[in-house]
């Protein structure tokens, strides 16, 4: 099994919808730390389980200096984001969501 790793730091706001008052209801950012962790049991034509190119474009060039509430078509929490990213790349199945130090959402493909 072959696994790699892309990390990268996303900025980016949102504000949250949730069922009780929060100050996260606010528009506000973070510098997200979000870590990709893919593999594959077998490399492709180019040697490799996925470019981390492809998993920048994907990701961190689409969210970076976004809005998530306008980016994505869900409530923005470091959960649903976390899940969002793992679909994106079909080798993926972890991903790490930094939201602000020590507050971390992971979204694991069983």
């Amino acid at each position: 099994m072959y696994i790699v790793r892309k990390k990268m730091e996303i900025a980016g706001c949102h504000s949250l919808s949730l069922s009780y008052d929060s100050k996260c209801s606010k528009l506000h950012g973070h510098n997200w730390i979000v870590t990709v962790h893919c593999k594959a049991e077998k490399l492709n034509a180019d040697g490799m389980v996925v470019d981390f190119t492809h998993i920048k474009e994907q990701i961190h060039d689409y969210l970076d200096h976004g809005n998530f509430n306008e980016l994505l078509p869900f409530n923005p929490t470091a959960e649903n984001i976390a899940r969002w990213i793992c679909e994106q790349i079909p080798e993926c199945f972890r991903v790490d969501v930094e939201e602000s130090e020590d507050n971390v959402a992971s979204f694991i493909v069983d």
